[in-house]
């Protein structure tokens, strides 16, 4: 990533934040839509699962110029999804409904450089935590 992409994702997600609650059902309302499926992962209160996205998200991206200090935590929320049955091809289902969501909630704001940015922030963490889950799959072999 470079400094251009960490300043294109904290802007955008600035204009995010005031409607996060609504970004978060736009989420979710897309993932399920594009893996009905998944649905079955989520057991628990949707609005608080929103809440806790929305915040995992905040720190992430107030972590961008620093990403050292988050990777300890990205891997071990990749080795939990492991558990819970995440699979590494719903990382790609989440970062599709992630864009979409982001374009929708910024609107023309969603230029292609933004789109740029954030996929490979997301690129990058979910990286982060498909490698942690294989460690702990192997790990646990």
């Amino acid at each position: 990533m470079t400094p251009s992409d960490i300043t294109l994702v904290k802007d955008s997600f600035r204009k995010i934040v005031p409607i996060a609650d609504q970004a978060a059902s736009l989420f979710y309302a897309r993932l399920f839509e594009l893996d009905p499926s998944l649905r079955a992962l989520f057991r628990g209160d949707m609005h608080e699962q929103g809440r806790k996205l929305m915040a995992m998200i905040a720190t992430a991206v107030g972590a961008l110029e620093r990403l050292d200090t988050i990777v300890p935590a990205v891997r071990q929320l990749g080795a939990r999804h492991a558990g819970y049955g995440v699979t590494e091809d719903h990382y790609a289902t989440v970062g599709a409904a992630l864009l979409w969501t982001l374009e929708k909630g910024l609107g023309a704001d969603f230029t292609p450089a933004v789109k740029a940015a954030w996929t490979a922030t997301y690129t990058l963490l979910a990286n982060t935590m498909i490698d942690a889950a294989r460690s702990a799959q192997t790990a646990a072999a």
